[in-house]
């Protein structure tokens, strides 16, 4: 008996157009992705039993000292509005949370959160921490 002899080629797979539809996709959920805008400053939140976690797009931070920081700058109580409204032009479903000191004036949390609602922001939080 005589066998025939089959050639055997060795499988090969090409994966280059995998890596790159891995990359492409790795760069569109960087792009996509929000990142969270920190204020800069370390705030004593009030204590609240009724505190939930929430997921913000910009923190507004009011200290001790009764400094406004916005991205790591501070800011005067008479800009909140505009840089809000900047705010809402980049992430029109943007939220605002808003970290107040408990040594901060109540009267400046009140300024600040009524001119984040006049900017047009729906979603204003205050920021508290669990007992």
């Amino acid at each position: 008996m005589m066998r025939r002899r089959q050639r055997r080629e060795a499988a090969e797979l090409n994966l280059t157009p995998i890596i790159d539809m891995i990359f492409i996709l790795l760069i569109f959920f960087m792009v996509t992705a929000s990142f969270v805008r920190e204020s800069g400053v370390d705030v004593e939140r009030p204590v609240a039993s009724t505190s939930e976690t929430k997921n913000p797009s910009v923190i507004v931070s009011i200290d001790a000292g009764n400094l406004i920081w916005i991205d790591r700058q501070t800011i005067d109580v008479r800009s909140v509005r505009a840089w809000m409204a900047q705010f809402l032009s980049e992430a029109p479903e943007g939220g605002v949370i808003i970290a107040a000191d408990t040594m901060a004036r109540s009267g400046l949390l009140v300024q600040v959160l009524d001119a984040c609602r006049e900017a047009g922001v729906k979603n204003v939080s205050v920021a508290t921490r669990s007992p």
